[in-house]
């Protein structure tokens, strides 16, 4: 029956009731808000809003419930209202423009379709490649399959690098124009 002589008297607007709530309450609401935010700096933000939210409302408050359920009812509304405000400012606020140039990133990611041509290309490749000498297919395959270097190709046939460079360039010109040639 105390509580509610001392809200009666703050809702009339005596400072000293208003004390009297806050000194009561306080660490039922701050302990409440900070097992929930593992936070010090957060619950005691928390906590100031929900008595000067509680305060602003106390008119309303239904003494049929407890004084503390309606206080960390309010402290809860706070904390998610608080963790709104915080998701919100994680979005970056881009104008028109930088959103347009977004939209307009090429996608380099192959499309089903693309690997199909790419994989039709390739066969087609590989058969105009059988049509060249075996010296011609094998620097071409150990260059552009095998991606090894001019120096690594010599070294595996055991040529001098100008003659593997020579031998590449004849097998690419000879590629060419059978490719041309179909």
């Amino acid at each position: 029956m105390e509580i509610k002589k001392i809200i009666d008297k703050a809702v009339a607007g005596d400072q000293g009731a208003f004390t009297a709530l806050l000194d009561m309450y306080w660490n039922e609401v701050y302990g409440f808000m900070l097992k929930r935010t593992e936070n010090e700096t957060d619950a005691e933000d928390i906590t100031i809003e929900t008595f000067s939210k509680a305060f602003d409302k106390l008119g309303q408050y239904n003494p049929d419930f407890q004084f503390n359920t309606w206080l960390i009812a309010i402290a809860k509304n706070v904390h998610i209202d608080m963790l709104r405000k915080k998701k919100i400012s994680l979005f970056v606020d881009i104008t028109d423009d930088e959103d347009h140039q977004a939209y307009n990133v090429a996608d380099t990611t192959p499309s089903a379709e693309d690997k199909i041509i790419t994989e039709q290309n390739l066969k087609r490749l590989l058969e105009f490649i059988k049509e060249l000498k075996p010296h011609y297919q094998e620097v071409i395959q150990l260059r552009y399959f095998q991606e090894m270097s001019y120096q690594e190709i010599a070294e595996q046939l055991n040529e001098p690098l100008s003659n593997v460079k020579v031998k590449l360039l004849r097998a690419k010109k000879l590629l060419a124009e059978i490719i041309l040639n179909r």
